[in-house]
């Protein structure tokens, strides 16, 4: 407790946060903000009604509900995933006592809409389901335990990637009891102001392999989510029919909806297509109206690797190869070095702005959030408390040994999975309708775990007094756009400035540096891209070469005793940065990464705790890092 309240007071000071949120309605920017705070008052936190705090959560955990979560052993449910997430002790399914370092503020329990918690039934031996000679086999497959257990975990995942669901699973009355236990479940557990269960599913597109998967968000409560069943694969593996789905379950419940994809690593160049691969023709004005109004976050960094950037896509980007998945995913396609430009965050928003000039509408201006797509009901993203993708990768001295899975020439080993990550929301107050509405005007971030604090803004009248304020959000609200806003029409003489701010994990490392990732479009079309290092810790001793580099920020990690010390970097970083390469003709993005000082990585928890030696190849050490949501300029 004391340890909360210090980290909230230090929040109080350096990103202009209350200790408690306010209570009021939510307003982004622009002229209300600027008006609730034009009354003088003695006190510097009256009248205020932008958003205070982020309020952190997971968009993407999966419990037994989830066909190939129950089939690799899952049987905690959504009621245990909302009581970890609000801070209680569980015991996970292989019998570990479980419990998270803070709360959660929010969460999502995103189960996969096909066949929703039919792989209970089938488990248990539901005559009925029994009936279908395949799904009898899976259920004796999965009684006899071990690897045909697995096997036939397998062989669910390829069925239903395929498009092969079992006509018995695809029973409506079925569904729809599964749908209303869970909204029941989910409303027990909302309580506004202190803790959100927000209402989510996943649309699984897995066609041939290729990952296009969503995960669908709801603004609304269980009186409006349960007038419409979610929409699955089964239905179609095509991105568009999923909008219309969102579109008609707008129009027929009154309620909002917003979808969120992730893992395009995964995707074999499908995730940010130039050709539609549905008709095969290049990206219609139409689509891009589409997947801009319904996809205003992409799902950046989780378990199955960091989709920021690519060390292929950004060779001068000296920290682009973290978390990097890159062999495929579960068809037979190994992966080839021209998807990865349609697969990657970074390549997505320059690619986005040639589009915007060819069509008229960005179909990539995402904002960016961090999960977990955990298959356990564990929202565990600490490197310290990592307790694995699926449930025969939960803690214990084997987990490395074995794959997390196997299809044809594409392997990914235990040791390769992620302890990533988390969403963090700027809102005006832990309610569902609060928090959506964030997501949906993009003041989100996504981090790797961590719980970095971090604000950006950009304008045109920021200068170096707003970085020495102890209040730099009035400053940033009043003068300029949050984290994915829109700055319009330079000022003649100007270029854009930002304001950005972090504060350390209070129960993680010191700050290495803070970094600004530009994206342009140049007279000819082309796309660039720039990292700029804005400010950093050590600032004293630690200058950038010749090059330009900036040397590296050390290393205090003793990985025998998975420790580390907080000697090097600092703990809050703040600056004002002016963009020196600025051309008021062209359009650009911006977003600034955070980077933490060098911390043991779980697998150095693991060695230390089981008396393990990981062979070579296996990382020990991680660079923690938070990306904000990008702020994107038009002339």
């Amino acid at each position: 407790m004391l340890l909360r309240s210090f980290a909230a007071a230090v929040a109080v000071s350096l990103l202009g946060l209350p200790v408690a949120a306010q209570q009021a309605d939510l307003v982004p920017t622009g002229e209300d903000v600027r008006s609730s705070i034009k009354e003088p008052s003695y006190s510097p936190y009256a009248g205020r009604s932008y958003p205070t705090i982020p309020l952190w959560g997971d968009t993407h955990l999966h419990t037994s509900l989830s066909l190939d979560a129950r089939a690799l052993g899952a049987t905690l449910g959504p009621e245990e995933a909302y009581r970890l997430a609000r801070g209680e002790e569980v015991t996970s399914a292989t019998g570990l006592r479980v419990k998270l370092s803070r709360p959660l503020d929010w969460l999502v329990v995103a189960d996969h809409s096909d066949a929703m918690g039919a792989m209970n039934e089938i488990v248990a031996g539901n005559p009925k389901l029994l009936q279908d000679p395949q799904v009898r086999k899976w259920h004796q497959m999965i009684l006899e335990g071990g690897e045909s257990a697995y096997e036939a975990t397998m062989d669910v995942i390829a069925t239903f990637s395929q498009g092969k669901t079992p006509e018995v699973l695809k029973d409506k009355e079925f569904i729809g009891s599964v749908w209303e236990s869970y909204l029941k479940t989910a409303e027990e557990f909302n309580a506004p102001g202190t803790f959100t269960a927000m209402i989510g599913y996943e649309w699984t597109s897995t066609e041939g392999g290729n990952n296009l998967h969503r995960n669908v968000l709801y603004r609304d409560d269980r009186s409006v989510a349960r007038r419409l069943l979610p929409y699955t694969a089964a239905e179609s593996f095509n991105p568009e029919d999923l909008w219309k789905w969102m579109a008609r379950y707008e129009a027929e419940t009154g309620g909002q909806v917003l979808a969120i994809a992730h893992n395009g690593n995964l995707s074999n160049g499908l995730m940010f297509p130039e050709i539609n691969p549905a008709t095969g023709e290049p990206l219609t004005r139409g689509y891009a109206e589409a997947r801009n109004l319904w996809e205003p976050l992409y799902e950046v960094t989780q378990m199955k690797g960091d989709g920021e950037t690519h060390p292929l896509l950004s060779p001068n980007d000296e920290l682009a190869d973290y978390g990097t998945w890159d062999k495929g995913n579960l068809g037979p396609i190994p992966k080839e070095d021209w998807m990865l430009q349609y697969e990657y965050a970074r390549e997505a928003l320059k690619n986005g702005l040639r589009w915007e000039a060819k069509l008229g509408t960005n179909p990539y201006q995402f904002g960016m959030v961090g999960s977990t797509d955990s298959h356990t009901s564990l929202s565990t993203a600490e490197e310290e408390n990592f307790f694995g993708k699926a449930v025969h990768k939960e803690p214990s001295p084997h987990r490395m040994e074995k794959p997390v899975y196997q299809f044809g020439e594409i392997t990914v080993m235990g040791w390769e999975q992620m302890a990533a990550g988390y969403a963090g929301v700027w809102a005006t107050e832990n309610t569902r309708e609060a928090i959506w509405d964030a997501m949906k005007r993009r003041e989100v971030y996504a981090t790797t775990g961590s719980r970095i604090l971090v604000r950006f803004w950009g304008g045109w009248d920021f200068e170096v007094a707003d970085a020495n304020s102890r209040l730099p959000a009035e400053a940033g609200y009043t003068k300029g756009v949050p984290m994915g806003g829109e700055l319009q029409e330079a000022p003649v003489g100007k270029a854009p400035t930002f304001l950005a701010a972090a504060l350390k994990d209070h129960l993680g490392g010191n700050l290495d540096r803070i970094q600004i990732v530009k994206g342009w479009l140049d007279s000819a079309g082309r796309t660039h891209e720039k990292v700029y290092d804005v400010v950093w810790g050590d600032a004293e001793k630690r200058k950038p070469g010749r090059d330009g580099q900036l040397p590296p920020v050390g290393n205090t990690v003793d990985v025998k005793s998975a420790t580390w010390t907080n000697t090097i970097g600092d703990p809050e970083l703040i600056t004002v940065w002016e963009d020196p390469d600025f051309d008021p003709a062209r359009p650009a993005f911006y977003y600034a990464r955070v980077i933490e000082i060098p911390t043991p990585r779980w697998t150095a928890y693991d060695a230390k705790r089981y008396g393990i030696t990981m062979d070579d190849e296996v990382p020990m050490t991680i660079q923690e890092r938070a990306y904000t949501s990008p702020i994107w300029y038009q002339p």
